[in-house]
């Protein structure tokens, strides 16, 4: 195998000694909920509404544990009727270690909801399934594309607020 740091870096060996690390500890349903409001017969396409929402909080114990929940939600109407309402908080426990100051928000909202992801689309899969429906199948989700239009909504209140970053 190659090394792919770059030649004479002082520090790549210090790098490999302590690498950044993420574990994950645990990963639960925070919140459920499915209502199914009315079920007629669809004899045509539902349209769904999806929303999805990342969030992340250092964890009371501390030791670089943080709790990272992915909020998924669903809605399914056909003409002005709501078929169902489908809301998911799913959450993990995550420790990052030796991960550069600078990383760790992208490393918790990017890298984090990445592994959690699959297992909340199955629970929704699943949730659908149980309600009388086909099950909802999402579409993989680009958390890098996701982190920065939130930073950039972020950015934009601090300017509209005046809040502009002059230091």
């Amino acid at each position: 195998m190659t090394d792919t740091s770059a030649p004479g870096n002082p520090t790549a060996g210090e790098r490999t000694a302590n690498p950044p690390s993420l574990r994950v500890l645990g990963q639960y349903v925070k919140d459920l909920s499915f209502e199914n409001p009315g079920h007629p017969p669809v004899q045509t396409q539902p349209n769904i509404d999806l929303g999805i929402d990342v969030g992340a909080a250092p964890h009371a114990d501390g030791n670089g544990l943080f709790e990272v929940s992915l909020k998924l939600s669903a809605k399914a109407s056909s003409g002005e009727t709501v078929l169902f309402i489908s809301e998911l908080d799913y959450a993990g426990l995550f420790q990052l270690q030796n991960v550069p100051e600078g990383q760790v928000e992208a490393m918790l909202l990017i890298e984090c909801p990445r592994l959690l992801f699959p297992f909340a689309r199955r629970i929704i899969a699943e949730i659908t399934r149980e309600g009388g429906f086909p099950p909802l199948l999402i579409d993989p989700v680009d958390f890098v594309a996701l982190y920065q239009a939130q930073y950039r909504r972020a950015a934009e209140q601090r300017a509209a607020n005046g809040d502009g970053g002059n230091a």
